[in-house]
Formats: C-alpha cells, sequence, structure tokens
C-alpha cells in the first residue's frame, strides 16, 4: 500500500529583497517618519528665517498641549502621539524579519543591558554638557530659535509623558536613521562614508525647525553616533544615550525654566 503523501516542501530558496525592493522601503519608512520630519522642519525654518525679527525672539516648542484645559483628553492624545510614533519601527522590523533579520542584528535587544547603559551613559553625558553649551552659543549667535522643550500642563501625567516621549525619540531615531538606514546603504553598495554623511544629514535636517544651530549640532551628533554604531554594532547604547539627552532636556526645562537665569524661554 503506498503511503499518502504529505505536504510538498517548497525546497526553492528565498528570494532576497532585490535592490530597487531595498531601495524603495528605504525610501517608504522615510517618508512614512524622519524623512518626512526633515521636509517639515524645512518649510518651518524657512517660515522663520522669513519672519520679521530674528530667530532668537522666535520659539520652537516640543511636547506641547493637545487639548487644553482637558487633562484627560489631553493624555490620551500625548499616549496616542507616542504610540503611532513608533509604527515606523514595527515597520522596520517587519522588514527585517522579512528577510531573515530581525530588530537584533542592529543591536536593539535586551543581551548586553549592562554594557549598553554605561555607554549610553558616558555618552550622553558627554555630548548633554557641550550640547547645552553649542545651543546657547547658538541662539547668542542669533542662528537658532530659542526651543521650549515643554510646553505641558502641570498635571499628574506630565513627567511621565515626557519620559515616554524621549524614549519614543530615541528608540524612532536611532533604529531608523542609524540601524536600518545603515544596514540599507550598505546593501545597496554605498560606502562607509557616503553613508555616514547621510545618516548625519537627515539627522541635522529634522532639527532644522530649531535653527541652523540645532542643524548643525545634530549632524555633528550624527557622525559620532554613526562611527560608534560602527564601532560597536549596536544602537542599544545609542537609545540609552538618545533618552537620556531627551529626558534631561524635556524634565530638566520643566523644572527650572523661569528659576535659572542661563536657561532661556520663550
Amino acid at each position: 500500500m503506498q503511503a499518502e503523501a504529505g505536504p510538498v516542501a517548497d525546497s526553492s530558496p528565498d528570494e532576497r529583497p532585490s535592490r530597487r525592493t531595498l531601495r524603495d522601503e528605504t525610501l517608504l519608512v522615510l517618508a512614512l517618519s524622519l524623512g518626512a520630519s526633515a521636509v517639515s522642519a524645512l518649510i518651518s525654518f524657512l517660515g522663520s528665517v522669513t519672519k520679521p525679527g530674528g530667530l532668537k525672539d522666535q520659539a520652537a516648542t516640543m511636547n506641547a498641549s493637545a487639548a487644553p484645559g482637558r487633562p484627560w483628553l489631553d493624555l490620551a492624545w500625548q499616549l496616542f502621539g507616542i504610540a503611532t510614533a513608533l509604527v515606523p519601527v514595527a515597520l522596520v522590523a517587519h522588514f527585517l524579519l522579512r528577510e531573515g533579520a530581525s530588530l537584533r542584528s542592529l543591536g536593539f535587544d535586551r543581551t548586553r543591558p549592562r554594557p549598553d547603559l554605561a555607554r549610553g551613559a558616558v555618552l550622553a553625558a558627554v555630548i548633554g554638557s557641550t550640547g547645552i553649551a553649542f545651543y546657547l552659543a547658538a541662539r547668542g549667535a542669533g542662528a537658532n530659535l530659542t526651543v521650549v522643550p515643554e510646553a505641558l500642563p502641570d498635571v499628574w501625567w506630565k513627567y511621565p509623558v515626557l519620559v515616554l516621549s524621549a524614549v519614543q525619540n530615541a528608540v524612532l531615531e536611532e533604529v531608523i536613521v542609524v540601524g536600518y538606514l545603515l544596514r540599507r546603504l550598505d546593501r545597496l553598495g554605498w560606502t562607509p562614508g557616503t553613508a555616514l554623511v547621510a545618516s548625519s544629514v537627515l539627522r541635522g535636517s529634522y532639527h532644522l525647525y530649531q535653527g541652523i544651530g540645532g542643524f548643525v549640532g545634530n549632524m555633528v551628533m550624527g557622525v559620532v553616533f554613526v562611527l560608534l554604531y560602527r564601532r560597536w554594532r549596536r544602537v542599544g547604547p545609542l537609545v540609552v544615550a538618545h533618552s537620556f539627552l531627551d529626558i534631561g532636556a524635556f524634565v530638566g526645562y520643566a523644572l527650572l525654566a523661569g528659576k535659572v537665569g542661563w536657561l532661556p524661554t520663550a
């Protein structure tokens, strides 16, 4: 008696995405995330430089209230914005899984928590101290708007939302602009130097709404982050560093604004 045949396995090897597919996917991810933010920042910058008065007399506000006077509705909008901003990261994870990889291949996992935390903390301390000095100098020279990191109402969820917003920024930017973008550009045949320039200029571009100082400062930070990623092969420390930097900026501003003379306010 002839045995019943089982399901036929697909013996053909998985086809790797073509160069055109990789290119289109990369452009799609950027168009849904930080590439779109770069265009928005450029339009905002053009509006600022063509507006009467200097840049430092204008303000760039982050983490503003979405429903003034309605704290629960405001909280819902804040959490919605944080969650939807991370959808492009989920899209990146999907594209990586399709080619047999994962976010772990970018060094975004929990396999090395202590080294990631230590490296990230040191990096944040170095960049944070120089970053504040550079921002104050750029604003004093009229090359930067007054950055207002938060303008949330004084409610119980203010600080948790600021921390969540900082972590969301860190995950989105480092996974996409460093890990994913460099991986894709390498696959597309870009040289390491050209990929470094592309990643760094992109990072500076979506901070252009802050002014020339925001663009230059973040572009330099992008160069440092790319070089460290090439060395460590992990975005984990970069996410930690970026989280600490933004938490310091958001929470620090909330605590110090109007109480210390050296911190500009709108």
